[in-house]
């Protein structure tokens, strides 16, 4: 007998532009959230996201001589919230560990539907919710003022998840990162896949690069994402 497989059951819509929709959903007791109806992450597979705050925390964590007094961390993007997760995980106290989301609804779902895998890890005092689009924010901050970026926006800078993000990939920008940096400060992108084009333009423009490999899931495998942590030179 072929095995039955329960509906997808629609949590919550919400309307990035006029070509783009996400979307949360719920199945056998995983969450999923959907891009335009295609899986973006899950419940399911979060080792790539908890990844990216262990190799992109890796400097500040509180037995490092490298760490400062009070890390300061940004994430570009919620998502689930597994990496922001990790990262309250790894940094200790005092710190703090800003999250800047586009999408209101996201920050929603996370202090209602979520809260049953990941808990109210928007009441952490430590947690700093910016609603509002990672370009404008980087671009208003001033320099020294994050240890690490955590950045998971794009499937890469060629597969965007919404039009005008191509503004973060460009040199001026990138420049831009450079400065909010305090010195030993690094910035960590997740791409679905490895980019050797990104990583060339990282490069050029004065970064360290270093490329993880990094599973979907731990048991994965074959390890097709890829992250990049970059030091500035």
């Amino acid at each position: 007998m072929v095995g039955f497989m329960k509906p997808y059951e629609n949590l919550g819509e919400a309307r990035i532009d006029e070509d783009t929709v996400l979307s949360l959903h719920k199945r056998d007791g995983e969450f999923y959230l959907k891009y335009n109806g295609h899986d973006l992450m899950s419940t399911a597979y979060t080792y790539s996201e908890e990844l990216l705050a262990d190799v992109g925390c890796k400097a500040i964590l509180p037995d490092k001589a490298t760490r400062p007094e009070r890390p300061r961390v940004l994430i570009g993007g919620l998502g689930l919230g597994f990496t922001l997760k990790r990262a309250l995980q790894l940094v200790g106290s005092p710190s703090q560990v800003e999250v800047v989301e586009l999408m209101q609804p996201l920050v929603e779902w996370s202090r209602t539907f979520l809260v049953e895998c990941n808990g109210p890890l928007l009441e952490d005092p430590r947690t700093l919710i910016t609603q509002g689009d990672l370009y404008d924010v980087i671009s208003n901050k001033q320099s020294g003022t994050y240890d690490a970026l955590l950045l998971d926006i794009d499937n890469t800078p060629d597969d965007l998840i919404k039009m005008g993000n191509e503004r973060m990939y460009t040199p001026d920008f990138l420049k831009k990162i450079q400065q909010i940096l305090r010195p030993g400060g690094r910035v960590s992108y997740w791409l679905s896949e490895p980019d050797p084009k990104f990583k060339k333009l990282l490069e050029r423009e004065g970064f360290e690069v270093v490329a993880h490999a990094a599973k979907a899931h731990a048991k994965s495998k074959r390890a097709r994402h890829c992250i990049y942590v970059c030091g500035v030179r």
